[in-house]
């Protein structure tokens, strides 16, 4: 590989880098924004008014429509959109019962579960267990330390959706570039706005809280969503997991600094773990998993 070369892919490096990081802070300075109006329409409709707006958004910017959609890719495009429209009503459940950070660093045991899918070193039980240890640490107790197993088992399901999400995010971004994230997003809406509209009614509909949701589908969906497509095409999963493992303690900063939200130093621990197993199984995953070589 010629000097131009490595210069090339480092440059493709750390621009896939820097849109991974800026989706996390996107994201969780969404998510905590949305949390304020849980009160007034719950969960489900706050994860319904991001999603449907979000859609809006992207498909009026980019208009799929222009472009076909191939054959072969059809199918993981649906699954795509379904695992995207779950993975927000889940984590948006688990919000409501835990603390922003907590629910993350649960939730990030997904992409863990992908950095560690091509590697059987026997390190990679350290870091199974250093998740292991984290989620044990955050298990429900009495105490100041208890948390609601109902969140901490929405965070689990969430965790596997993300999993999944990172898969088939990779294998619809390598044909439909950015097209993904606008399809993907209806095929969500199509999930979540029925649920949304159950729950909460008309009262989406108010101009303060349409208002509010519009901000809060370009932080937590639009420009994340975005900003981790172009990352997918640039770095291998290892690395794109690697630094996803950063969520929980982003997560946690903004639910202090935004919620008030406080954690005690034994569940700072508990994330400390399940970041450093998340990092340390993407640095050291046995083969580097490109988004060509990623299971199909």
């Amino acid at each position: 590989m010629t000097r131009d070369d490595h210069s090339a892919a480092r440059r493709l490096a750390l621009t896939g880098a820097a849109a991974t990081l800026a989706a996390l802070l996107s994201t969780t300075i969404g998510a905590s924004f949305a949390k304020t109006l849980f009160p007034l329409v719950g969960a489900f409709g706050i994860a319904a008014l991001r999603i449907n707006l979000a859609a809006i958004l992207l498909l009026a910017y980019r208009r799929p429509w222009r472009r076909p959609i191939p054959h072969g890719v059809r199918w993981g495009l649906v699954g795509y959109g379904l695992t995207l429209g779950l993975m927000n009503l889940l984590i948006y459940q688990a919000f409501a019962r835990i603390p922003i950070g907590i629910a993350i660093a649960i939730e990030v045991t997904g992409p863990l579960a992908v950095a560690l899918f091509g590697s059987r070193r026997p390190r990679d039980f350290v870091w199974l267990a250093a998740a292991a240890l984290g989620l044990l640490l955050l298990v429900p107790r009495t105490g100041a330390v208890a948390l609601d197993p109902v969140g901490i088992a929405f965070a689990l399901a969430s965790g596997l959706c993300w999993a999944l999400y990172i898969l088939t995010g990779k294998h619809v971004s390598e044909r439909l570039g950015g097209d993904a994230v606008a399809w993907g997003m209806l095929v969500a809406a199509l999930l979540v706005v029925p649920l949304g509209l159950g729950h909460a009614g008309t009262s989406l509909l108010t101009p303060a809280i349409l208002g509010i949701g519009l901000v809060i589908a370009l932080l937590s969906s639009a420009l994340p969503y975005s900003l981790e497509m172009a990352a997918m095409r640039r770095l291998p999963a290892s690395v794109f997991s690697l630094l996803t493992s950063a969520a929980p303690a982003v997560g946690a900063l903004s639910g202090y600094v935004i919620l008030g939200e406080r954690l005690t130093m034994i569940q700072w621990f508990a994330i400390a773990c399940i970041m450093a197993a998340s990092a340390g199984a993407a640095l050291t995953a046995g083969r580097t998993v490109t988004i060509e070589e990623a299971p199909q």
